[in-house]
């Protein structure tokens, strides 16, 4: 694959400034950092330290809803589409798939 076909696709390109890049950002590297490892990572994005990374299940579930109807509003997709996007995980629990389209109605 050249990155000729890598530019065709249909994928969001965010910059700094752009809507929901610094959300993004921030929520996924709270998911990312959760041990000193990631220390020089959590302050380059502004989390300061693993300290403020997100550990417990819950906290971290909300955290992934979120990010999937962010994403979901940046490729364009209807409700009816993200509905049907998340319809086609069998294995992810319906709680699941219920709190990212909770979250994309919100946004």
């Amino acid at each position: 694959i050249s990155m000729f076909m890598v530019y065709q696709l249909t994928v969001p390109r965010l910059s700094a400034g752009d809507e929901y890049f610094a959300d993004i950002v921030s929520r996924a590297a709270k998911l990312i950092c959760t041990t000193p490892e990631f220390d020089d990572l959590a302050k380059s994005v502004g989390i300061g330290s693993h300290k403020n990374g997100v550990t417990d299940a819950a906290s971290r579930a909300k955290l992934r809803a979120e990010l999937d109807g962010m994403i979901a509003h940046l490729y364009g997709l209807t409700e009816s589409e993200f509905s049907h996007i998340l319809g086609t995980f069998p294995i992810v629990d319906e709680d699941v798939k219920a709190a990212a389209l909770a979250e994309f109605r919100r946004l």
